[in-house]
């Protein structure tokens, strides 16, 4: 293992080790092999004439690569590739336009674009640089066409690989976005996945001290999560999805950890969860059931914690 290139290092296939195991030098020279042709694909994002197919082969081939991203992003022009791809598809998302090789080209791109945002030598890189800015216009789009919603999908898995790793500095990075307005948006009109996705990322932003303060410091960024997630429980009491319902409990139960959002939900609180409306489709989920208890519990608590902390939403609605 040693004598593996730094760039690029192989993860083992799936399943077992290599079938070239058995031979050290055989399986040094298909690395070897594999490692060239990727740095030859990244080289050919910088040609337009081959970028579409360097795209294409890259995003089928990322989880191959350990440290494609220090690759992407330390490449002479890589960067600069992939952006254009995004910017040049801003033309026709209104009038929605787009169409489905438009957008299986441009989230190939983001595909790559998300390995760089998952990368622990790259995330604050990329985040420096404000390139998920350039992601925001895909998740301001209404059409609920496939090629759109496939683009917010792929670009929700950006911001979600960001947050995926706790990190109060790109939660903070974040909040100084539109991120939080633009998942509520998805979250009431995208489809299950895209839902899905964003209700995770709005989770993963309250559960850091800065996110769930930045919802609560105003009734007005409180009552605007808070709607958008009872129309959720609401629509879900049709159509069942245990997936989504538990990032909606979850993202509830932090937002009781505050005082006055905890008193706040005691009257906002969809009923549908404290009956047993969902009980058949948590009943194999252990885990969200805990939550949900969790919250019914602290819901159901007296109401001097919130007014010790300066008063309820209702009060800071008054002022």
């Amino acid at each position: 293992m040693a004598n593996l290139p730094q760039s690029l290092s192989m993860n083992a296939p799936f399943g077992g080790p290599p079938s070239s195991a058995a031979n050290p030098a055989g399986a040094q020279v298909n690395k070897e092999r594999k490692l060239a042709s990727a740095e030859n694909l990244v080289l050919e994002l910088s040609n337009p004439e081959l970028r579409e197919n360097a795209l294409l082969e890259l995003s089928k081939k990322r989880e191959l690569f350990q440290d494609l991203a220090p690759l992407l992003w330390n490449s002479f022009g890589t960067i600069a590739a992939l952006l254009q791809e995004i910017v040049s598809i801003y033309p026709v998302l209104s009038p929605p336009n787009l169409t489905p090789a438009q957008s299986n080209r441009v989230c190939n791109a983001l595909a790559l674009l998300q390995c760089v945002a998952s990368h622990s030598e790259t995330r604050m890189l990329f985040l420096n640089a404000h390139i998920p800015l350039y992601l925001y216009p895909f998740l301001n789009t209404n059409s609920k066409s496939r090629p759109f919603e496939y683009l917010r999908l792929t670009s929700l898995g950006v911001i979600g690989a960001l947050v995926k790793v706790d990190d109060t500095e790109v939660i903070s990075f974040l909040l100084s976005t539109e991120i939080i307005p633009l998942c509520l948006r998805t979250m009431e009109m995208g489809s299950e996945l895209s839902k899905t996705v964003a209700t995770f990322i709005v989770q993963k932003i309250l559960l850091d001290d800065v996110g769930l303060d930045y919802i609560c410091t105003t009734a007005e960024r409180f009552f605007a999560v808070g709607r958008v997630l009872g129309n959720m429980v609401a629509a879900l009491a049709e159509q069942q999805s245990t997936r989504l319902l538990k990032h909606i409990i979850r993202c509830y139960l932090r937002l009781s950890d505050n005082p006055r959002a905890c008193d706040a939900l005691r009257n906002c609180l969809p009923d549908m969860l404290k009956d047993a409306t969902f009980s058949s489709c948590l009943r194999e989920d252990p885990t969200t059931r805990r939550w949900l208890q969790q919250l019914l519990h602290n819901v159901g608590g007296n109401r001097v914690a919130a007014f010790q902390a300066g008063g309820g939403f209702d009060h800071m609605l008054v002022n």
